[in-house]
């Protein structure tokens, strides 16, 4: 049966942030809260997944195939909206097989799961690499690892409308700049699209500068006849990919136990710490206005919590007391 484009616009509150190192700078700070719009379909990713599956829908497709790791909040959010939505999912994943809470996840939600090894995963983007999986899953759309593409960076355009919809409700008229974690570009190029100029996009990078999201966002801006202006990246990576340190952990934790907002460590809490050494660092002006977006990407912590208690410092029952 042929997929249906699924029926569903959600939004996500914009709220303020108050932090010692914010009033000092007299900068404010507000957080686009994409990880409450859904307990299972949360975050940045049902934005680049939703176009993917409107395209789906309209070439009859009958069902969703695409990529990702043991811990993807893409694969995640597709094989929730499957089950959501009724509609068949696969998932190609990389490594061997591995138990994690998102593969258990996976394994739930009725996602049909294959281990490619690295060397099988590396070849993703070698000519070829699809036939046996269209041959396999016929009449199944491919999505892009990530839900990227320029497809993915247009469902997140309309998140800009979204903020400044908003913007009353922080009593502010306008705002100087958004903040964003950066690990494929997508969202970053979605953000430069739907701001088309009007502010500063900072894209901060959850990955080393060399993994080429600079020439993604490039290419994707191109591709969609836009001016490759008006972001800029900064490294936020702490040296890779999954990268985590003590300074990380106390600094999430920090944050959780000030605010009650909960972060991934491997975006948002990057992207925060990147922004308070902007501001401390002073290239932030007096009375700016600050919009970051909350990711999501909460289930991924899930199986890094002990690791990021322990270099944090906590006990189990110290930290499950502060909480």
């Amino acid at each position: 049966m042929p997929l249906r484009s699924p029926d569903w616009t959600p939004s996500a509150t914009l709220d303020p942030v108050r932090l010692d190192w914010l009033d000092s700078a007299s900068v404010s700070l507000a957080l686009l809260r994409l990880e409450r719009i859904d307990p299972l379909v949360s975050g940045n990713k049902w934005f680049k997944l939703a176009p993917h599956l409107a395209r789906a829908a309209a070439q009859g497709a009958e069902g969703v195939i695409s990529l990702g790791g043991a811990h993807s909040n893409h694969l995640h959010a597709l094989a929730a909206a499957g089950r959501r939505f009724g509609f068949p999912c696969v998932g190609l994943l990389r490594g061997e097989p591995v138990e994690t809470p998102t593969v258990s996840d996976l394994r739930e939600l009725g996602m049909a799961l294959h281990w490619l090894g690295y060397g099988g995963y590396r070849a993703r983007h070698l000519p070829g690499f699809w036939e046996p999986w269209a041959a396999r899953y016929p009449g199944f759309l491919q999505v892009p690892e990530g839900g990227g593409g320029l497809v993915g960076a247009q469902g997140c355009a309309p998140l800009v409308a979204m903020i400044q919809e908003q913007l009353p409700r922080l009593g502010w008229d306008d705002y100087d700049a958004l903040w964003v974690a950066a690990g494929t570009g997508t969202t970053l190029a979605g953000l430069v699209l739907g701001e088309g100029g009007r502010h500063s996009v900072f894209g901060a990078l959850a990955v080393p500068p060399d993994h080429g999201v600079a020439q993604q966002v490039s290419a994707l801006l191109a591709e969609a006849g836009a001016v490759d202006a008006g972001y800029r990246l900064l490294d936020a990576s702490r040296g890779g990919f999954a990268r985590v340190d003590a300074a990380l952990a106390q600094a999430l934790f920090d944050f959780e136990a000030r605010t009650g907002i909960e972060l991934d460590p491997l975006y948002t809490a990057k992207a925060l710490i990147a922004l308070r050494q902007h501001v401390e660092a002073g290239y932030l002006a007096a009375g700016s206005r600050v919009i970051m977006l909350h990711t999501g990407g909460l289930q991924g912590r899930r199986a890094m919590l002990p690791r990021l208690l322990r270099l944090a410092g906590y006990t189990a029952t110290s930290a499950d007391a502060s909480r």
